[in-house]
């Protein structure tokens, strides 16, 4: 069985997309199984669709107000530079109206379901493919795998939204008494998911790079600083589901093909730039091209 695993990561996934156009198209890779935490959960059901030109042109006309209702950040651009900050006005509208999370992310919501039809959600659950997104029960602390198979369209939908919602800054939501956030919380790479699944190939997409090339800036404020530090705890999250991942692996044998960013893509990821993200795309396709080459020259050796 073969599978197809992209992590979170925002709008990074824009890269995630451009590797899986070349894998499907020009590979020929079909897959039996994909699973996605965040932004890949918003990936795969187009990819396994098939419908790869959709995708990509929703992921390359995305911004900011597609996404949030209430934003807890502004965006500004000076002297060609793009700088991020703090929406001080939102953010404390957020606490007068009593709520616990910066921003708030119920466009999102109704972006995936004028892009993700009834009719396809219908095709696609009827099709031998398995689609698995990821979130966290926070009520609970633990990891939670949605199946396409097991829910009707508005449910399912509504786990892809939760997949994506990064506490505090987007929505906090309940369902059947316990609180949801963001699949990458528990589990960010779920290729150990993947494998007890049954998959015994699986290409696994990280919007990271492989080792850190240089240092990373500290954030200059609370806000930042904050955004910085729930940054690193999910890169640790990262390092644990693949060394999971790969023993895992290694114990039944499962062949698994990493493809990690070649370059750090943004230090935000939770900023939406339409341009940013379609040379992104560029950029997981062309790489995705040339480690294949690299690979059949090595393999010709």
């Amino acid at each position: 069985m073969k599978a197809l695993v992209i992590s979170g990561g925002g709008s990074k996934g824009a890269f995630a997309g451009g590797v899986a156009q070349y894998l499907m198209e020009e590979k020929k890779h079909e897959y039996d199984l994909m699973l996605g935490t965040s932004t890949g959960s918003l990936l795969i059901p187009h990819l396994a669709l098939g419908k790869v030109d959709k995708i990509r042109e929703i992921y390359t006309n995305v911004n900011m107000k597609n996404i949030f209702n209430v934003n807890p950040f502004l965006v500004r651009n000076r002297n060609g530079m793009q700088t991020v900050s703090i929406n001080h006005f939102n953010v404390v509208w957020q606490f007068l109206r009593g709520k616990r999370t910066f921003g708030e992310s119920r466009k999102l919501r109704k972006y995936i379901r004028r892009n993700f039809t009834r009719q396809e959600f219908e095709t696609l659950k009827a099709s031998r493919q398995n689609i698995v997104v990821t979130v966290t029960n926070l009520a609970r602390n633990e990891v939670e795998y949605k199946c396409i198979r097991d829910y009707n369209y508005d449910a399912f939908c509504d786990w892809i939204w939760i997949s994506c919602n990064y506490i505090p800054f987007m929505s906090l939501t309940t369902v059947n008494g316990c609180e949801y956030g963001d699949g990458g919380f528990s589990s960010l790479v779920p290729i150990r998911e993947a494998i007890e699944r049954g998959a015994t190939e699986i290409d696994v997409v990280v919007l990271e790079t492989e080792t850190l090339a240089e240092p990373k800036a500290v954030g200059k404020n609370p806000f930042s600083l904050m955004v910085n530090l729930f940054g690193t705890l999910l890169d640790q999250v990262e390092k644990h589901d693949i060394a999971i991942g790969k023993l895992a692996a290694n114990a039944k044998g499962v062949k698994l093909d990493f493809y990690y960013t070649p370059v750090a893509l943004t230090t935000n990821a939770l900023v939406f730039d339409k341009e940013k993200m379609a040379e992104w795309w560029k950029l997981g396709y062309e790489y995705a091209r040339s480690k294949s080459e690299i690979a059949s020259e090595i393999g010709k050796m």
